[in-house]
């Protein structure tokens, strides 16, 4: 009682600051500036008319130094400020990926007279400049240069082909919505090359003068060129449009053209409408430009290895087929229909990534199911991808801490740089697991209505509204609740619950064990675990021993809490020799096996860096590769999802 009546007595006099005196102490010794106000100067967009049409010339000759050279006429409506941005923001890719960096030799003049340029601190990509009295347009002059080597970024120029973004080479005014912002623009190609893109134009000898379109709709229209060039025709005005490293990859079989002529008849058959104009299919068979695969509203940008016709049936072109079917599902899902927080006026608001699981998860899900109706992989095949798909999945076991609502801001997060715990840290889960989410929700649809419905409902309701319409139509959380309320009634806001917002024991697998199938592992890879360990020149044991290692030894990834992990491995080390061998992947799964009989654990020499350990490494599991096992007789709801609708 006397020590509380004591502090209550030091409280009521003020005696209490004491606690803070060592703070205080210190202040004769640290000066102690006053925050100054953040003054962003840049105009909020509008969503009115620009004055004038913005005149864009790019030369993009120069494909030895891989340079692009830009002269951009801009009119103004007076003097004054006025911001010049450089898209920060770009559709598709979930984060701030605009290419400032290569942006060099800026000069802007009006009336033949420089104008001074100064760069916002606050935001890197903005140039503020005054415009002089009696200036109706200004000249802004940059090259772009693209990457020479890998490590400068995606190659974008080589000299048989190139990828122009038109995000890299024009600027444009802030204080307006993108699609208020007419532009012209004009691009002169290598001799002799020819250019796609869902831009239309006139070409006069080497030069392309394309149609005057909003700002907004050119940068969602990107080009690829080439030496060795075919467009092939797929029906519906859709434009297969084929850009190569030599020309004897152009040559196709009929059979296989027919096969993404059907992708673009299941497409339609499944969403009901079509949401273009026409369509570009922009595909680079290319180990010399770097790999992409991109989303336009009436684009998208494709890059496949080479032998994409010619080895068809390999494993390693396998690996490539599911990237169309991709894409292509895009131009309903998350280009036509795209969460309200994701669709911004310019390419400066920042988006809100919140909503991937349906814009990526719901594509990543129908461009399986678009490819098996197609043919463009064999139902077999599918459900190959589908069982490596789950038990990578199950792998992550990050999913204890991080609930996959919180992978969808990984693109800012991590920046989609490589990560040294990623089944623990989780990386852009919201594809996959989003897939096996909505291969779920196909199951509960069909079981309550008894197979006559499916998921195939709501994409005709949610995506197949406004038949040709181009534009974009907003959505949220709710709506896709709705919507699905419509197709079955079920607690759909429970469901994502469980799945989206909280922490997770394993990936959902309802779409299998409702739809006749099982998880099941076994010493034997399926046809799709097999074409990617080919490809990728590695042994897969993330489900058995937690470890994926090079045929050189290399270890890529080691799964948390693995029996790798309690060994000590690491991603970067490198194994040299198992049980007395020098390392190869035979000896590698020879020693797997053998550990079987929990007697004798495997005996590995590991280099990290220039450090050599001896470890032992405790594992009977034996080799472990994943595949789907049928569970009853008849057709299941996952085997009518794959089934063809045309």
């Amino acid at each position: 009682m006397i020590r509380s009546l004591a502090a209550a007595l030091c409280l009521s006099t003020g005696l209490a600051t004491a606690i803070v005196t060592p703070l205080h102490a210190q202040d004769a010794l640290r000066s102690k500036p006053t925050a100054l106000p953040v003054n962003d100067a840049t105009p909020a967009p509008r969503d009115t008319p620009y004055p004038g049409t913005i005149r864009l010339e790019v030369d993009a000759t120069d494909t030895m130094q891989r340079i692009y050279r830009v002269k951009e006429t801009i009119p103004v409506a007076q003097a004054g400020p006025m911001t010049l941005l450089m898209p920060q923001w770009l559709p598709g890719n979930h984060a701030p990926r605009g290419q400032i960096e290569k942006l060099a030799g800026l000069t802007i003049t009006a009336n033949g007279q420089p104008i001074e340029w100064v760069r916002d601190p606050l935001d890197v990509y903005a140039f503020t400049i005054d415009v002089p009295q009696g200036a109706s347009e200004i000249v802004a002059s940059f090259q772009c240069l693209s990457a020479t080597q890998p490590n400068q970024g995606r190659v974008v120029i080589t000299p048989k082909m190139l990828n122009l973004q038109w995000e890299q080479v024009s600027l444009y005014p802030a204080g307006y919505y993108t699609r208020q912002i007419p532009v012209q623009a004009t691009v002169t190609y290598p001799a002799g090359w020819q250019a796609a893109t869902a831009l239309r134009g006139t070409k006069t000898g080497d030069t392309v003068a394309y149609e005057t379109i909003d700002y907004e709709a050119l940068q969602d229209s990107p080009v690829f060129a080439g030496r060795y060039f075919k467009p092939v025709d797929l029906g519906h005005d859709v434009t297969l449009n084929i850009v190569a490293d030599d020309a004897d990859e152009l040559a196709y079989k009929p059979e296989q053209i027919a096969k993404h002529k059907k992708l673009v008849d299941e497409a339609g058959a499944l969403f009901g409408a079509y949401h273009f104009n026409h369509y570009d299919f922009l595909l680079a068979i290319t180990d010399e430009m770097g790999g992409i695969g991109l989303e336009h509203q009436r684009s998208s940008e494709n890059q496949v290895e080479p032998g994409y016709f010619k080895d068809w049936d390999s494993d390693k072109a396998l690996l490539d087929r599911n990237l169309l079917p991709h894409e292509f599902t895009h131009s309903w899902d998350g280009k036509f229909r795209r969460p309200d927080l994701l669709w911004t006026p310019d390419f400066r608001t920042p988006m809100q990534d919140n909503l991937l699981w349906v814009y990526e998860g719901q594509t990543q899900f129908w461009g399986y199911v678009l490819g098996a109706r197609s043919g463009m992989f064999t139902k077999q095949e599918t459900l190959d991808a589908y069982a490596n798909i789950a038990a990578r999945l199950d792998t992550a076991v990050g999913r204890q801490w991080r609930p996959l609502e919180d992978t969808t801001h990984d693109p800012i997060i991590s920046a989609r740089r490589p990560k040294g715990w990623s089944s623990w840290q989780r990386s852009e889960d919201y594809y996959n697991e989003g897939l096996m989410m909505w291969l779920e929700a196909d199951a509960i649809i069909s079981k309550a209505t008894r197979g006559r419905k499916g998921l195939d409902d709501f994409a005709k309701a949610f995506f197949g509204i406004k038949p040709g319409d181009w534009g974009q139509v907003v959505y949220n959380r709710d709506d896709v609740i709705a919507t699905l309320n419509g197709i079955a009634p079920y607690d759909w806001a429970g469901f994502f619950q469980k799945y989206v917002d909280r922490p997770t024991g394993e990936t959902p697998k309802g779409g299998f064990f409702m739809g006749g199938y099982k998880l099941v592992y076994t010493e034997e890879p399926n046809s799709f675990t097999k074409a990617a360990e080919t490809a990728g020149k590695y042994v897969d044991q993330g489900s058995g021993i937690g470890a994926i290692v090079k045929n050189d030894g290399d270890i890529s990834s080691v799964i948390w809490d693995s029996a790798a992990f309690k060994a000590g491995l690491v991603v970067g080390a490198k194994i040299l020799a198992v049980n007395g061998n020098e390392f190869s992947p035979e000896d590698w799964k020879a020693a797997i096996t053998a550990a079987k009989d929990g007697k004798t654990p495997i005996q590995i020499i590991v280099k990290q860096d220039k450090y050599y350990r001896t470890l032992s490494l405790a594992y009977s599991g034996g080799l472990r590769y994943p595949r789907l096992e049928k569970t009853g007789e008849g057709e299941g709801s996952l085997d009518r999802l794959l089934k063809p609708r045309t």
